[in-house]
């Protein structure tokens, strides 16, 4: 028998048993000073593409002007206590009326948190006697929120729609004898490919399968479709989205989420969805604050417009220059490179050292061995000087990573 913090010591994780020579510069870095394209870390400017703040709102004037004045109205606490039973506002309301609307949903439900809201709606919507089929790069919510059904799931292979098909046949025999439902989840982009969710392909399977489907949207709200209200209205498809839901940590550059579906469906989830039930409302300024971030990105499709010409200014010069940046089609940009952890770790204090640069590092098990994956960010207050000093300060690093000079064996003269 043994005591469950010395079996802590035994198995700190993939991430976990890192930690002591990785923390605080690998990772838990600490960016610090206004939130932009050139923060400071560890005392030095650098370049910066690790902040999912897409359309430059966390530090635009009219959106901190709104925050400050709603901080100063009712202060961090206001309202006080859970919605149902002393938290809920006209502003909450207001706020779950105009992102309905945007996205083109009946009706919509606020979440204090992204990670928690899919996690505790994925519980509240099926049973034991429900079906999930869930595509296998899902973010970790959902994962999570897979391993609390106490009914069957089924994994089909990412954005694969004839592994889909196999699923749905599967899960249709079987809720033929339970007499459940099927519930299919994928997301409108994914965040560490940049690829989209096959949203439309999905929703056409309906003519076939009975199944709802769920999608997480968290990079795509404001980044895509013709006015930003996401990856169903780029794909023409938002009648066959039946739960959509999108965080606030991405192009509103704030905290928060929302689910947005029929008016039935948000009734159900306003009653029983546990992670809202049971936790305090979301603070005024975070509301009103929220309110007008979705106003810009309503009225200044400018926004969004400078947006793509920072994704498509990096990612054509990337592939021009012959990085391998995989299938994206979303602002999210994945550098991928071939090595080994080491090299990694060496290539990325390279680059924040003497290229000044930081963008998120990403290795196995997030990837497969041997692949390094940079994930760059961008956004609409970056620069075509900060892409075309990018891209060569690429060159420089690919070309040491080909030469070797990354190796472990060649660290001391590195460092």
């Amino acid at each position: 028998m043994k005591d469950i913090f010395e079996k802590l010591h035994e198995r700190m994780g993939p991430l976990g048993m890192h930690a002591d020579d990785a923390h605080g510069y690998y990772t838990f870095p600490k960016l610090e000073g206004p939130i932009g394209p050139k923060m400071n870390f560890r005392g030095k400017e650098r370049l910066n593409w690790s902040l999912n703040n897409y359309l430059g709102l966390a530090n635009h004037p009219e959106v901190m002007k709104a925050d400050a004045e709603a901080a100063q109205k009712f202060g961090m606490a206001y309202p006080m206590g859970a919605r149902m039973m002393s938290g809920n506002s006209d502003y909450h309301e207001q706020l779950e009326k105009e992102l309905a609307a945007f996205v083109g949903k009946p009706e919509s439900i606020l979440l204090n948190f992204g990670y928690q809201g899919v996690l505790s709606a994925i519980d509240a919507l099926v049973d034991r006697h429900d079906v999930i089929v869930y595509d296998a790069e899902s973010h970790a919510c959902i994962i999570d929120g897979v391993r609390l059904h106490m009914g069957k799931r089924f994994v089909y292979a990412h954005n694969n729609i004839e592994s889909l098909e196999q699923q749905l046949k599967r899960a249709q025999k079987l809720v033929e004898q339970t007499g459940g439902g099927i519930l299919v989840i994928t997301e409108g982009v994914f965040g560490m490919s940049g690829s989209q969710g096959k949203l439309a392909e999905i929703a056409s399977l309906k003519s076939k399968y009975n199944f709802r489907l769920f999608v997480d949207d968290a990079h795509g709200f404001g980044t895509m479709g013709k006015t930003g209200a996401g990856t169903a209205e780029e794909q023409n498809c938002t009648e066959g989205v039946d739960i959509y839901f999108s965080t606030f940590a991405k192009s509103m550059a704030g905290i928060g989420a929302f689910i947005a579906s029929e008016p039935h469906v948000i009734k159900f989830l306003r009653y029983n969805l546990r992670s809202q039930i049971y936790a305090k409302a979301l603070p005024m300024p975070l509301v009103i604050g929220s309110l007008k971030r979705l106003e810009l990105i309503r009225t200044r499709p400018e926004l969004k417009e400078r947006l793509w010409t920072i994704v498509h200014a990096l990612q054509n010069g990337l592939r021009e220059a012959g990085f391998n940046i995989g299938i994206t089609t979303t602002p999210v940009t994945p550098v991928l490179l071939n090595g080994t952890i080491p090299e990694a770790t060496h290539l990325t204090h390279d680059l924040r050292e003497n290229y000044n640069i930081f963008c998120s590092i990403v290795v196995y098990p997030v990837v497969p061995k041997g692949v390094i994956m940079l994930r760059l960010i961008p956004t609409a207050v970056h620069s075509l000087e900060d892409v075309e000093y990018t891209i060569n300060a690429f060159k420089s690093i690919k070309s040491k990573l080909d030469s070797g000079e990354y190796r472990q064996e060649k660290l001391a003269a590195f460092n």
